[in-house]
Formats: C-alpha cells, structure tokens, sequence
C-alpha cells in the first residue's frame, strides 16, 4: 500500500498514463521471467529507485521508464522491489506481502 505522501502521485494522471503505457511497451508480460525464457502477465509497476517524500515529485525518477519494472506477483514479492532479497530479511516462515505487511508463508 501507498505511504499517504504517495498516494496522491499513485491516483495521479502521470502515473497511470505513464503505468499503462509501460505494460503496454512490455507486453504485459513479467520482465524478470521473460530474462529466464518464461512467458507471465505481469502484476506490478515498480521503481527500481526507491521512492521518498523527497523525490516523489520528481519525473525523472517517478516517471522515466529507464527507473521502472513490470513484474509478476512471485517474482515481486521475492524482494521489497529495492534488491534486497527478502529471504535475507524475513524470518523463516515470513515473507512480506504486496502491501508490504509481514504475512505468514503460503
């Protein structure tokens, strides 16, 4: 889920003409398995550069396709969307789910 200084960027016009518009360059489908020869639909836009209060209002970062991804639900939630693994920072048993909330494992 959005921090509330993000929400209003996530319900922007920019962000999702600029979200559809990347699926669409992609093909829906999830970037990371199409890298293994596997064909996904895709789950989730994500910034490659962690959003903050300070940047959120620029489009370089918010906007700039170079700085996004398009991911399917396991291979999104395989790390926070940052490079860190979760496994590395979850008890075993635990991962975090899309809303970021630590969840008991499936």
């Amino acid at each position: 889920m959005a921090k509330p200084w993000a929400k209003p960027f996530y319900n922007s016009k920019a962000w999702k003409d600029c979200r559809e518009g990347y699926i669409q360059s992609v093909n829906g489908l999830c970037e990371t398995c199409l890298e293994k020869g596997r064909y996904t639909p895709g789950y989730i836009v994500h910034h490659t550069e962690h959003l903050t209060q300070e940047n959120i209002n620029d489009p370089e970062i918010t906007l700039n396709w170079d700085k996004l991804k398009y991911e399917c639900k396991e291979c999104h939630d395989k790390h926070d969307g940052h490079g860190v693994n979760q496994a590395k920072v979850t008890r075993e048993g635990l991962k975090f789910n899309e809303l970021g909330e630590l969840v008991k494992e499936d």
